[in-house]
């Protein structure tokens, strides 16, 4: 099970969002570069990291910030949050990130979203954010009348990497996962699931990684990462590192 250390974006600097409201911001390093260095040190092989400004402006703000973590480390690298055309995708890729992520366009535009995973197989995951069971879009202000499995199984056997399942209602709250919500969706669907949202210690990916024969490959950390309630190195252990997704 691989594990996802999360540098969010805002105003150029690395925060934490509660449940994604924007005014929780709270910065943890004002240059996400250092950030991303002491996550290679730490050991982790992936990043995950979001342009929050992004999500909301429906285009890429954190740009600047993104090509500096590129360029500071070696790790694989997933980035979402406003990437929302083929020529966004393509941008993003030429430039050294390894997979994109999907979210709103995941909704609004599945047919781009499959032609892009048949294009790239691999380097395309889509972001299922979910509230009370239904798909939140547009950085998480918008609702949608759909359900959060039925979304990710449009994209199903079209080459997708992966859906990063977030439960909003834990996100940044640190009151521990809902494991067993995760792998009923997981199980529902037939991708990889990344789970995120609500990963407060070593029992919450202790939980998750049982599930691991439901169908879930990973797992973002945040905050608990940031303010020392998971030390990496204990939590790289637990984890264990295969299968990839």
């Amino acid at each position: 099970m691989i594990l996802y250390p999360a540098i969010d974006l805002k105003d150029g600097k690395c925060v934490r969002l509660v449940r994604g409201e924007m005014a929780s911001a709270v910065v943890f390093n004002d240059h996400p570069a250092v950030q991303a260095r002491a996550f290679a040190a730490a050991g982790f092989e992936w990043l995950h990291v979001v342009d929050l400004n992004g999500a909301i402006a429906g285009r890429s703000v954190n740009g600047e910030a993104v090509a500096a973590i590129r360029r500071a480390v070696d790790l694989k690298i997933q980035l979402g949050g406003g990437i929302r055309s083929q020529a966004a995708i393509e941008h993003w890729l030429k430039r050294g990130i390894d997979r994109v992520v999907l979210g709103t366009v995941a909704f609004r535009d599945p047919e781009l979203v499959k032609s892009a995973a048949r294009d790239r197989p691999g380097q395309i995951a889509v972001a299922v954010d979910a509230k009370d069971g239904l798909v939140a879009v547009e950085g998480w202000i918008e609702t949608a009348a759909i359900g959060a499995v039925e979304l990710a199984r449009r994209f199903e056997n079209c080459g997708v990497a992966a859906v990063i399942y977030t439960d909003i209602a834990r996100d940044g709250a640190l009151g521990g996962v809902d494991a067993e919500a995760v792998a009923s969706f997981a199980r529902h669907i037939r991708i990889p699931v990344i789970a995120a949202g609500g990963v407060a210690s070593l029992a919450d990916i202790a939980a998750l990684k049982a599930h691991e024969p439901d169908g879930i490959c990973g797992i973002v950390c945040g905050r608990a990462l940031y303010d020392g309630r998971i030390d990496p190195s204990a939590a790289l252990a637990l984890a264990g590192g295969e299968p990839q997704c």
